[in-house]
């Protein structure tokens, strides 16, 4: 791609976003919304493949409805009580409208079955925008909306969970593994996020950390699916040694960084009287951790198939920039024992 068209691109997804983030009206932030999903079309469409254009078609539908069915939701919140105001928004319809809009377009279960299909037709970078950058704006308008009936949220985190993990399990392409697994982390936001919105931020910060340096790692070793994993070895040793601690980071496990959002997620349910939900989210982590652990596994403990058809690739010296991966990979790895500081700073 041109560098000038990919510069206005990479501009337009920033704007889109910032437009969004800092809109109190509904019509601006529809608005920011329209210009990312028009922005990240070229990008996701520039391998000229036919899955490419395939999950762009997806994305763009899916894209679409959501935005017209909040656009909807806010014209009829105005309709009924004459506010255009974010932070206005009462009438249960409209919100109820407004949540499932945003869900569609972030990919909460029930609404989630177009994310794995867009984002396995799509290179690794692309997906990686898709993964990150994309949920933000969405849920900065998710974080606005006060709902009048708490059990949507809490049935859609609840479902995402599920669905999340169980999806994730007869997977062998990590694409789509990395789909399920952005479902169920969604979920752990969505729950918590009418309880407690500065630990649902704090969730979605550590979740972008520990995506981009999964994709980051994956893209390094240009793995796509399960088989490709086993030749990483021989490509990035020292790599390959701390991508398991990614991994199960990812699933959540102590002392990696992915333990404290569940942990204090799990903390704050207890607190609101929500014991068996607590309980059973902390039972479907436990879905994902098996497909985490079942890479892990893959990576680690099993050498590459050695006939024609699995030879080994190439071992071209890679161009991707290395710090980005160093820094995410730390911090995923190592940013437990700040719980209590990152407490203080991020939650009241």
């Amino acid at each position: 791609m041109n560098p000038y068209i990919l510069a206005i691109l990479l501009f337009s997804l920033g704007l889109g976003t910032t437009i969004t983030l800092t809109s109190s009206h509904w019509l601006f932030a529809w608005m920011g919304l329209e210009i990312n999903t028009l922005a990240i079309l070229p990008l996701m469409a520039q391998q000229h493949h036919p899955r490419a254009v395939e999950a762009t078609m997806k994305y763009f539908l899916t894209q679409a409805t959501g935005a017209a069915t909040l656009l909807f939701a806010s014209t009829t919140n105005a309709w009924l009580t004459g506010q255009w105001d974010i932070l206005q928004m009462s009438h249960p319809i409209a919100i109820t409208m407004a949540i499932l809009a945003l869900s569609l377009k972030i990919g909460l279960a029930p609404l989630h079955t177009w994310l794995p299909e867009v984002l396995q037709g799509l290179d690794l970078t692309t997906g990686l925008i898709l993964s990150t950058w994309q949920k933000l704006a969405p849920f900065a308008l998710l974080l606005q909306i006060q709902p009048t009936n708490p059990s949507i949220l809490v049935m859609l985190g609840v479902t995402s969970t599920l669905v999340g993990g169980w999806g994730g399990l007869n997977q062998t392409q990590l694409r789509k593994i990395l789909a399920y697994s952005s479902t169920a982390h969604l979920g752990w936001m969505i729950l918590i996020l009418q309880y407690s919105p500065s630990l649902a931020l704090l969730t979605l910060i550590t979740y972008l950390i520990m995506t981009s340096s999964t994709f980051l790692v994956f893209k390094l070793n240009k793995s796509t699916n399960i088989n490709m994993l086993a030749t990483s070895w021989a490509k990035a040793p020292a790599l390959t040694t701390l991508t398991p601690l990614v991994l199960l980071s990812l699933g959540g496990l102590p002392p990696l960084t992915g333990f404290m959002p569940k942990w204090l997620i799990l903390q704050e349910l207890t607190k609101q009287e929500l014991a068996p939900i607590a309980t059973l989210t902390a039972l479907t982590a436990l879905l994902s951790l098996y497909f985490y652990l079942r890479l892990t596994y893959a990576m680690t403990l099993t050498m590459s198939p050695n006939n024609v058809t699995g030879t080994t690739p190439w071992r071209l010296p890679s161009l991707q920039l290395t710090l980005p991966l160093a820094i995410l990979t730390t911090a995923t790895i190592s940013l437990l024992p700040l719980t209590p500081t990152i407490s203080a700073l991020l939650i009241p």
